[in-house]
This record gives C-alpha cells, sequence and structure tokens, in this order.
C-alpha cells in the first residue's frame, strides 16, 4: 500500500525567501563593487607624466605603481573575465553532480582569496593572474544565482525579483567607485584587502547553511540523482536514500580509472548535448546576441567612464560624480525594468519590446549627451540615457531563465556570461583603450563606443517577431518521479506548506 512521502525538514525560521534575495544581492553588490574599485581614479590611477625638459612626475595607483599603457590597463580590466569564462560552464555542469549552493560556498572562497591577493600583487603579471581567479570565484554566483532566485520568487512578481538582483550591478560598480575613490587616497591595495573581508562571511555561509536544490535537479550524490542523470525510472524511498547514497559513494571511490575515465566522458558528452539545445534554441540566441552588444558598450563605459569624464568635463571628482549617477540611474532604471514587465504580464515577447525600446531610447539620450561641451546638459541626458538602458537587467535575464527548460538553466546563465564577456566587455575595454592610444580624443571615442547601443536594439527587435514558448513549467531533459519533485520544492513553498501545517 503507498504511503504519503514525509514531510519535509522545516527550514530554519530566519531563512526565508526573501532573506534569500537579500544574501544573494549583497554578495552580487560586492562582486561589482570589486568592477568599480578597480575603474576608479583612486585605485586605478594614471601613468607618470614626463614635461619636455624631462621632468617627470611619479604616477598614481595600480596603472602609476605597475607603469601601464592604457592598453595594458585595459588587458587589466578584461584579466578576471578568463577565469570566468572558464569557470562558469565547469561549475553550471558540476551542479548534476554537486550541491549548487555548495558550489557558490566554494566560489565566493575563490573570489576572497583572489581579491586579497591583488592588494598583495608586485606587478602587472601578478595582479592579472589574481584577477583571473576572481573571476574563476565569481562564476559559480553568476551560474546559479539567479535560478535559485526565480525558483523562490512569487509567481507575480519574478522579473521584480530579478530586477532587484541585477540592480546590484550599476549599483555596485556605482558603490565601486566611490569606495575606490575614498580609499585610493590611502592606499590602493587597502581597497582590495576590504573587499576580501566583506566576503568571507559569505563563503563560510555557503558551506555552513543548509543547502537548496534548484529547480529540475534532485539532490547531488543520491541514488535520485543517478537516476535522474541515467534517465531510467524507478522510486527510491527517502528511507533507504542515505544507505544507497553511501553504498553508492563507497562503489564510486572503488571504481577502476577506466570507468571513472567513462563516467567523466558521459559528463562532457551531456554538457555538449546541452549546450547545442542551446544554440538551436533561436529566442535564446537572438536573446544573446543583443546582450552581447549592450555589453560591449556597458562594459567599457564601466571601466573608462570616470576617466573620461575626468578628460572631457574636467571632473575633478569623477568617481564620484559617476558613481552618484549610476547608483540612482541603476537602481531606479533596473527595479522600473523588472516592474513594468511584470505589468506588461512576463512574457518572452513583452520582454524583447521593452528591451529593444527602452535600449533604443537610452542610446538617443547617451550619444546626444557626449555631443554637448556643457557638463549639466551632458549629466542631464546621460542620467536619463542610463535609467533607460538599465532597464533591461531583469527582461535580458528573465528571458535566459524562461526560453530553456529547468534544468538547463544554470547552463543557458553560464553560456550567456560566457557569451557577453567573451564577445562583449573582454574585447571592448582594451579596445576602446586602443582608440584612444591613436586618435587621443576621449570625445570621439565615447561616440563609437555608444553606437553600438543601437545595434543592440536592433538584435533584440528581431525577438519580438519569433515564436516564443515560457518553458519555466516544463519537465527537465530527464524525468523526475513524485519522490523526486518533492525534495526539489522551492524554498517558498516549503515555507508555505510548513505554515499550512
Amino acid at each position: 500500500m503507498a504511503t504519503d512521502p514525509p514531510p519535509l525538514a522545516p527550514n530554519p525560521s530566519w531563512f526565508t525567501p526573501k532573506k534569500l534575495l537579500v544574501i544573494f544581492c549583497i554578495i552580487n553588490l560586492l562582486n561589482y563593487l570589486d568592477r568599480g574599485a578597480i575603474a576608479s581614479n583612486g585605485v586605478n590611477g594614471s601613468r607618470q607624466t614626463c614635461s619636455e625638459g624631462g621632468t617627470c612626475s611619479s604616477g598614481s595607483g595600480i596603472q602609476g605603481d605597475f607603469n601601464l599603457s592604457n592598453f595594458e590597463d585595459g588587458v587589466l580590466s578584461s584579466a578576471f573575465m578568463v577565469g570566468l569564462l572558464v569557470a562558469s560552464p565547469i561549475f553550471a555542469s558540476l551542479a548534476n553532480s554537486i550541491s549548487p549552493f555548495r558550489l557558490i560556498g566554494v566560489g565566493l572562497s575563490v573570489w576572497t582569496f583572489a581579491t586579497a591577493g591583488c592588494g598583495f600583487s608586485f606587478n602587472f603579471w601578478s595582479i592579472t593572474i589574481f584577477r583571473m581567479l576572481v573571476g574563476v570565484g565569481e562564476a559559480s554566483f553568476i551560474s546559479l544565482a539567479a535560478p535559485f532566485i526565480d525558483d523562490n520568487a512569487p509567481v507575480n512578481q519574478k522579473t521584480t525579483w530579478l530586477g532587484a538582483f541585477y540592480m546590484c550591478i550599476p549599483t555596485g560598480i556605482a558603490v565601486g567607485y566611490v569606495y575606490g575613490g575614498l580609499v585610493g587616497q590611502f592606499n590602493w591595495r587597502i581597497a582590495f584587502w576590504g573587499e576580501a573581508v566583506l566576503m568571507l562571511p559569505f563563503a563560510i555561509l555557503g558551506f555552513v547553511m543548509k543547502p537548496l536544490q534548484l529547480k529540475g535537479f534532485s539532490p547531488a550524490g543520491s541514488k535520485k540523482a543517478s537516476i535522474l542523470q541515467d534517465g531510467s525510472e524507478g522510486q527510491v524511498s527517502n528511507g533507504e536514500d542515505d544507505e544507497l547514497s553511501t553504498r553508492e559513494s563507497a562503489d564510486q571511490s572503488s571504481k577502476p580509472f577506466g570507468l571513472t575515465v567513462a563516467w567523466n566522458a558521459s559528463i562532457l558528452t551531456r554538457f555538449w548535448e546541452d549546450v547545442k539545445i542551446l544554440l538551436l534554441e533561436r529566442v535564446y540566441v537572438v536573446n544573446v546576441l543583443g546582450y552581447i552588444a549592450y555589453n560591449f558598450v556597458i562594459g567599457a563605459y564601466s571601466y573608462w567612464g570616470p576617466k573620461a569624464g575626468y578628460n572631457i568635463y574636467h571632473m575633478s571628482n569623477a568617481d564620484i560624480m559617476f558613481g552618484g549617477i549610476t547608483i540612482v540611474c541603476g537602481i531606479l532604471g533596473t527595479l522600473a525594468g523588472g516592474f513594468v514587465l511584470d505589468l506588461m504580464t512576463s512574457t518572452i515577447s513583452n520582454a524583447f519590446k521593452l528591451l529593444s525600446f527602452a535600449t533604443l531610447f537610452g542610446a538617443i539620450f547617451c550619444f546626444t549627451s557626449f555631443c554637448f561641451k556643457s557638463l549639466y546638459a551632458f549629466m542631464a541626458l546621460f542620467s536619463i540615457g542610463e535609467l533607460l538602458v538599465f532597464a533591461t537587467q531583469g527582461p535580458v535575464n528573465f528571458i535566459c531563465l524562461h526560453s530553456v527548460k529547468p534544468s538547463l538553466r544554470p547552463l543557458s546563465m553560464a553560456l550567456s556570461t560566457v557569451s557577453i564577456h567573451i564577445f562583449g566587455d573582454v574585447p571592448s575595454s582594451p579596445l576602446v583603450g586602443l582608440v584612444q592610444d591613436h586618435i587621443n580624443n576621449w570625445r570621439i571615442t565615447a561616440l563609437i563606443l555608444t553606437s553600438f547601443l543601437f545595434l543592440a536594439a536592433a538584435i533584440w527587435f528581431i525577438g519580438v517577431f519569433l515564436h516564443s514558448v515560457d518553458k519555466f513549467n516544463e519537465d527537465s531533459n530527464h524525468p523526475v518521479t513524485t519522490v523526486e519533485k518533492s525534495d526539489t520544492t522551492p524554498l517558498l513553498e516549503e515555507n508555505t506548506m510548513a505554515q499550512m501545517a
């Protein structure tokens, strides 16, 4: 006689969906604070300059200490992307066999070590290596945090919650400008040590908290996870699960080398099959292509913005000015984008409409702002442009999560992250530095860069006409049994069930 599965163990009373969102938002804020800090004039600094008479003034910050050209400085900006690009698909694939929540803890630990290492670097190559490790640490969080939030957000507020999470990108960069500008007055190395101290508690939290499960995934290390991966059917009672898991661990450790290689080959094969599924999804591909063009501009803006503003408009406090504009516009724009899409009804087609029109008008305002010589005209127009441009953060990631099956969401976020960086802000920062070295005119360089926003708007406009299906509630690639589904219940539903009991 069949019996109902035992009730789920309640989560700690303090751990609610909203607190999960807050924790992830703070971590995301710290990730991007690091990017703002290294781009700030206080931390990034400037090279030494020499007069015609041969008198040289000492440089400041990273660029001054290591005597970097603008191109080398741009490479330093993109170095952490290398680690992120390599590690993102790896972490997304490991989520099939290791708890995604624990993977975030591992990534944050690497991030903490790497940022501290940046403060101890002694030349261009040493800080470049540590910046790569920062990217490795960030990869797990970027790939896995958004699916957790999407699982636990209220149904009618999913885009708003994603908007709140991605609001931390411009906010973190802006706070990083201000933070770097203030701390850099003493020593640029202190900025990185401070970041490591702030992130350390969250790295520890990733290991000590009860891990959550993602929709479409069975608990890692259990017999059910093996059933999912093999695609075979059958149920295992909760009472037998621990014994089977222990037995499997012993069997795994005693596997011959050949079987271990075959098992790893199977994981790699499944990874490439999942990648091919994503690349054949037109809605997903068009969304990412638009995101690449968008990020080409935003990445270079975030790195070169304070330096361009200082040179074009002679802002003595460019870090604080750009930081203030980005904080206000980033918060309002990102939250507004998620809120408006929820009001429109969160569909993929509506998301594309919002993306294309917000980016188009944002591009017009940003481009026009650089044509004015007046600082006040620039600030007014650029603020409106940033407000519109940042409204895309919620909708673009909504499409990434809802145009694919639940089991592919971590990989879709990882592949999106890899793409927008490897084709977007990884080349854009060095290229902008190269263009500026060649033409020596920051205004023209900024106008050339901003024009790529029009390309992003055009690509996203194509998505409006594509046939799209929201796949959030579709079964994953591997069947999930009734018992398994009970173990993958999002945190929000678990708390609701506990309150009803």
